[in-house]
């Protein structure tokens, strides 16, 4: 879809939108159908659309098991094109939306290192990215500042050639595709389970305080009701004072504390997460997470209907001993990003209602 003149964010100044709650900022990322144009926060994912992400996402999946199913997605965007702008390190995140763009048929490029690009001679990134748009019909970005996606998509929208802006990770604010695929995954998983999300106690574990996909996602567990959120952390990680004011805000039930052995036994899911001391200055204090840690013997303190989590990638949280339990759902959670963000493309490019039609013809063979 090219929304042009169209484009909400067009009519926008950045002095206003720049002093917008995120709230705020929701309808100007949206398409008239209130799908997405722009990706770019969690708080844009309503449970209306997390459905509709997932419903879309099983049944791309299935389409995905035939050679003709294949062929079929991968027409659909064909004529696209889209630019990987990771200026951040990145593998899984990177590759997950290289593959979703390959399923779907656009073609993809990358820049990974601004030392291969002309921000080298002094470009300014914002230069650097309206470029880009100038090649491509979608930009697909991670970036250590937070926020800058959101620069971007109101920079791209005054133009006469607006493209939409996908936000692969903002600094230690926001990660929403990653909290999507969370959601995919927790709902394909506790469904089997316990019958759903709904009314599931879940912990979080470990760097809290820079993990930008707990923040994502505990913002989207808003939308199911009687979610209890666990935040298991020393006090020097904890989870940002923020993030407790919207689950507030949201009449969300949630606990903190810094005994991880306590809260095991109890929980449904458990989503660690590792240490992320990218973001260390040089000299300052290294944290302990031993007691943050899943260990062999808790293998048989977890329900057997409980599920186990991470964003990868892992260091120590979750030792080996776990991949081959029924309940690890980590390596799951890596090829279900791949589908959420190809169905999260393919939304933007409003070519969604396609797959449903193949479907129903699939279904009816």
């Amino acid at each position: 879809m090219t929304l042009g003149k169209n484009n909400p964010l067009r009519s926008v100044s950045w002095e206003k939108f720049s002093h917008l709650t995120p709230e705020e900022k929701v309808p100007l990322f949206c398409q008239e159908n209130g799908w997405p144009y722009h990706v770019l926060i969690a708080q844009q994912f309503d449970r209306r659309l997390l459905d509709r992400v997932c419903n879309l996402a099983t049944k791309t999946r299935k389409i995905a098991k035939t050679k003709g199913g294949m062929k079929f997605l991968q027409d659909l965007c064909s004529e696209k094109r889209a630019m990987l702008y990771f200026s951040q390190p990145s593998s899984r995140t990177f590759l997950s939306h290289y593959a979703a763009c390959q399923i779907v048929g656009i073609k993809p490029a990358e820049v990974r290192d601004a030392h291969t690009s002309s921000e080298v001679k002094g470009e300014s990134q914002e230069d650097s990215v309206r470029t880009f748009s100038s090649y491509f019909d979608m930009i697909i970005m991670r970036h250590p500042e937070g926020g800058f996606a959101e620069k971007i998509a109101w920079m791209l929208s005054q133009t006469d050639r607006p493209v939409p802006v996908v936000n692969a990770g903002s600094g230690k604010d926001q990660h929403p595709t990653q909290a999507v695929l969370d959601i995919y995954t927790l709902q394909r998983s506790l469904e089997k389970r316990r019958g759903g999300i709904e009314g599931s106690k879940i912990a979080y574990v470990g760097d809290l305080l820079r993990g930008r996909t707990v923040r994502s996602l505990a913002m989207l567990l808003t939308h199911y009701p009687g979610v209890k959120q666990y935040f298991v952390a020393p006090k020097e990680l904890q989870i940002g004072k923020d993030i407790l004011e919207f689950l507030d805000r949201h009449n969300v039930q949630y606990e903190i504390t810094t005994n991880f052995e306590s809260v095991i036994p109890d929980m449904d899911a458990i989503y660690m997460t590792r240490i992320q001391d990218e973001w260390d200055k040089p000299g300052e204090k290294t944290f302990d997470n031993s007691a943050y840690c899943l260990e062999p013997r808790h293998l048989g303190v977890l329900k057997e209907s409980a599920i186990i989590m991470h964003p990868l990638p892992r260091r120590k949280e979750i030792p080996v001993e776990f991949d081959a339990d029924p309940r690890a759902k980590y390596w799951r959670q890596v090829r279900n990003g791949m589908w959420v963000r190809a169905v999260l493309i393919m939304m933007i490019f409003d070519r969604d209602r396609e797959i449903d039609r193949y479907y129903e013809d699939l279904m009816t063979e």
